[in-house]
């Protein structure tokens, strides 16, 4: 911080030397020339101005404020004198004050005060924040999602217009941002990385070497720190993990797993979809569901390769096309363009089920895309997205699973952050099953509707649920006591357990039996509502004694003492 507000001193004085020079040459002329050049008293006797006259005089003349003439009237000589100086002190002033309003537009000056000013408001923070590198489509979706649960964040991003849209982004609370390379372990650390409530990185640049740098340099400057980074490259993704155990997302990969999930379990994929896309999203329709069958692949770069395998190791026949294609042994080739018609009736499209446009540029995708359709309009259609401009022509071409890189970073990265225990809730579900998958569908349905309400963390202990202490001890508490109404405990909380967690042992859907004990962590998707009741239930003695015993008693401590029923 001092060595940002020197370098805006310095740059001051350096930028505004000569005008300040002249002022004071023209000063230290005017008031010299006052005191040498004779005047007359009231009494017509020679006298001169002293130099605190002088100086005093020159100081409201000056700055055009004028007060008269002091001690006594002029003289034409010295009104003469007085006469040049004014003129001189204009042209002085008019050309200070240019050279500082040209300082101000200098954009070194204007961008040293913004470090100052970032600096200043991280230093500020005082609730734990995330450090966002990189704000592009990503940064802004996560930004977003997180701002709607209260965390707090710092940006950093190589685009000034980007960090400028901060001020007009619609956020609840204030969002430091600064322009610079985050490529710069300098510049990590000034944007926050060092600051004792920062509690994670996200590396989201468009660049893998530079994310690469983000999570080394977190690594080693605080190893105590999660990281999160996204990248393309399975090389930059070894890279990462050589470096402490870092979250790494990669969207190419990710596709795949999620389209072998749809292939596999349909209610499993839907459900993590609806999960991943966050509180207010709506249930996913199910869509067709793609069959067992022969693929088509344009496009074999890093998205069509990943996707490739992970086809494959469903046990699906893969057919790929591209004009240099390096594939392994085995593999089916169609060398060529798949824009032409020939080409494409070389890969047996009549015959597969499954259509991919993987290339890197959404014009040639979207073509690909209706030749296809034109030769087997029952294909399955899977595509690629590269550019947020062109959402508007995927879906009016109405595909079947599209991936959009962006999006799907944002959506994993914020189901990591938002609930430890949602991730892990995610990561553990597709073994459960479709049948149970889609039996938990319809219970969020039933308590939900089709928007998805609030999806929040319990723990059970006796800082966060001091009402339940006694009732935990006792060894015979049940998850479904727990959620009822404290309006009517007959009635159940609109809320489904999603996963209770109990040192390493982990629960996927508790039913109402379940038995609750201190330091358990529950995981729920339900209704804000229920969420408010519950916290009522854990912190309030007289609410948890009606939900958990039906017995209603006085809230206030002086009615309790009354009536003799004080609660421990």
């Amino acid at each position: 911080m001092a060595e940002t507000s020197s370098t805006v001193f310095f740059l001051i004085l350096r930028r505004m030397r000569a005008p300040l020079i002249v002022l004071i040459t023209i000063f230290a002329v005017s008031v010299l020339g006052l005191t040498l050049i004779p005047g007359r008293d009231a009494a017509g006797q020679p006298t001169r101005m002293g130099f605190f006259d002088a100086f005093y005089f020159m100081s409201y003349t000056a700055t055009t404020i004028g007060y008269g003439e002091i001690p006594h009237p002029f003289t034409d000589a010295q009104r003469l004198w007085v006469m040049a100086t004014i003129y001189l002190t204009v042209i002085g002033w008019a050309y200070a004050i240019g050279s500082l309003l040209t300082l101000m537009q200098d954009r070194a000056f204007r961008q040293a005060l913004g470090l100052q000013r970032f600096i200043r408001r991280v230093s500020r923070l005082r609730e734990p924040f995330l450090l966002i590198v990189g704000y592009g489509q990503t940064g802004q979706l996560l930004g977003h999602s997180l701002d709607a649960i209260g965390r707090r964040f710092v940006v950093l991003d190589v685009s000034g217009e980007r960090v400028n849209a901060l001020d007009v982004d619609s956020y609840h609370a204030d969002v430091p941002g600064l322009a610079g390379d985050a490529g710069d372990p300098h510049t990590l650390a000034v944007a926050g990385l060092e600051h004792p409530r920062c509690e994670g990185v996200l590396a989201l640049t468009d660049n893998d070497e530079v994310n690469l740098v983000v999570a080394m340099t977190a690594a080693l400057v605080r190893p105590d720190l999660p990281v999160v980074a996204r990248t393309v490259s399975p090389a930059i993704e070894h890279r990462m993990r050589a470096f402490g155990s870092p979250a790494v997302v990669n969207p190419f990969d990710r596709f795949g797993d999620h389209l072998g999930l749809a292939l596999r379990s349909p209610a499993s994929y839907r459900l993590m979809s609806w999960l991943e896309s966050g509180p207010g999203a709506d249930l996913p329709d199910p869509g067709r569901l793609p069959t067992a069958g022969g693929w088509v692949l344009c496009g074999y770069g890093r998205f069509g390769r990943k996707l490739t395998e992970d086809l494959r190791a469903e046990g699906l026949d893969v057919i790929i096309i591209d004009l240099k294609p390096d594939v392994p042994a085995g593999t089916t080739i169609v060398v060529g363009d798949a824009s032409e018609p020939a080409v494409l009736a070389r890969a047996g499209l009549e015959r597969a089920v499954g259509f991919v446009a993987g290339t890197d540029n959404d014009t040639t995708n979207l073509s690909l895309i209706v030749a296809a359709r034109r030769i087997n309009p029952a294909l399955f259609i899977a595509s690629r997205q590269n550019r947020p401009a062109s959402a508007p022509l995927f879906a009016a071409m109405d595909v079947d699973r599209l991936l959009v890189p962006t999006e799907m970073v944002a959506r994993e990265i914020y189901a990591q952050l938002s609930t430890p225990l949602l991730w892990r809730f995610l990561q553990e579900m597709p073994a459960r099953g479709d049948d149970w998958a889609a039996e938990v569908i319809d219970r969020l349905r039933q308590q939900c509707g089709r928007r998805l309400g609030s999806v929040w963390k319990v723990t059970l202990t006796g800082t966060d649920a001091p009402a339940l202490g006694s009732w935990l001890r006792a060894g015979d508490g049940r998850l479904g006591d727990l959620l009822r109404s404290p309006q009517d405990r007959s009635r159940p909380l609109a809320a489904v357990p999603l996963l209770l967690q109990r040192d390493s042992e982990c629960i996927l859907g508790p039913d109402g039996d379940a038995t609750l004990a201190l330091g358990d962590q529950l995981l729920f998707a339900g209704r804000p509502s229920a969420r408010r009741y519950l916290l009522d239930t854990m912190t309030h003695h007289a609410v948890s004694e009606y939900v958990l015993t039906g017995r209603s008693v006085p809230s206030g401590w002086l009615w309790q003492w009354v009536t003799g029923r004080v609660i421990r």
